[in-house]
């Protein structure tokens, strides 16, 4: 497969899932789907992203040209079996990190991918453990306003994941809100 002969429609306004896919190499164009990020209550939460992709990709699937792939995706946190969800205001971005300081969460990113009338979907799954975590340590942050468009208040590639993040057991870019080596894997075999 060569690169230059991939072309990919990445339904996404996440500035770090184009970063992904740019650093790939891959040429793409970015649609915004416009959908109600809602899902059923008696859901599983690790459901939910999977299900919120092929919602986003359901909304853009007639903007997508015949030869190129559709991407989507959606990222939630997970602590104490529910989600953690991108926080309303600092202070609820404040909440969630103390709530999550000292602790293990988990990160589930939903992939949907389309070709040609086929679809390839996966969720891919990543435990973050924080170390304990300041008061000050988290005002700080969120105060810099880096915490209110990410799921559970926070971005791993930010100075705060660099200092709060203790391991990780999984796909770090995962968490970034792209696991790029399973979307890789299936342009390889499949484009």
């Amino acid at each position: 497969m060569e690169f230059k002969n991939v072309k990919i429609a990445l339904a996404s306004a996440s500035p770090r899932r184009q970063e992904l896919i740019r650093k790939l190499g891959y040429r793409f164009r970015v649609l915004l789907p416009q959908v109600k990020e809602c899902y059923p209550p008696e859901m599983e939460v690790r459901d939910v992203p999977l299900y919120l992709a092929r919602l986003k990709a359901a909304a853009v699937e007639a903007q997508v040209d015949a030869e190129e792939w559709l991407i989507t995706a959606d990222t939630v946190v997970i602590l104490d079996g529910e989600i953690i969800e991108k926080p309303a205001c600092p202070e609820e971005a404040e909440a969630h990190l103390k709530r999550m300081s000292g602790r293990r969460h988990t990160v589930v990113t939903g992939v949907c991918m389309k070709h040609h009338r086929r679809e390839y979907a996966f969720s891919d799954f990543t435990d973050v453990y924080f170390r304990t975590l300041s008061t000050d340590l988290i005002r700080h942050y969120v105060k810099g306003g880096e915490a209110m468009d990410k799921a559970g208040a926070y971005g791993i590639q930010d100075w705060f994941g660099m200092v709060g993040i203790e391991k990780i057991d999984g796909n770090y870019f995962n968490v970034m809100g792209l696991p790029v080596h399973r979307v890789f894997e299936t342009l390889q075999q499949h484009a």
